[in-house]
């Protein structure tokens, strides 16, 4: 899989709603992950999104989640997203831009089997690197 770069939206309990209304916007395939399919079904996140993606059919990706309960979205409501299966390519990006830059989420193994990080790099954009095993 070739890396991709997309936007990250971060949302405060309306990412479901909003990821819908995008799906109706551009259309595509729409797949939405909640907290409680990753092990926090008795908590009050159990049904707000940690991960949603959509797809279109002229090629955009979009990329949104609700912020875990308590926490604001901080300065900024979004992320650039860099993803794919190329493990140097994607962690040479994440040393390039996480230099000189603050790191809120070390890149490594994370619950879902991906290797991840979150940077805000030295102009105060904030980053998510997210590298997959590679398939086939």
């Amino acid at each position: 899989m070739a890396s991709r770069l997309n936007p990250y939206l971060t949302f405060t309990g309306e990412a479901r709603q909003a990821m819908e209304f995008y799906q109706q916007v551009f259309g595509g395939e729409l797949h939405l992950n909640s907290y409680g399919d990753f092990g926090q079904q008795d908590t009050p996140m159990a049904d707000k999104i940690m991960h949603g993606m959509l797809e279109t059919p002229g090629g955009f990706t979009l990329m949104g989640a609700d912020n875990p309960e308590g926490e604001q979205p901080g300065e900024h409501r979004y992320s650039v997203s860099l993803s794919g299966d190329d493990e140097s390519e994607l962690r040479g990006y994440w040393e390039k831009l996480s230099e000189g830059g603050q790191v809120s989420v070390p890149l490594e193994k994370q619950m879902w089997g991906d290797v991840f990080g979150m940077c805000t790099d030295r102009f105060g954009v904030p980053w998510m690197v997210n590298i997959s095993e590679r398939s086939g």
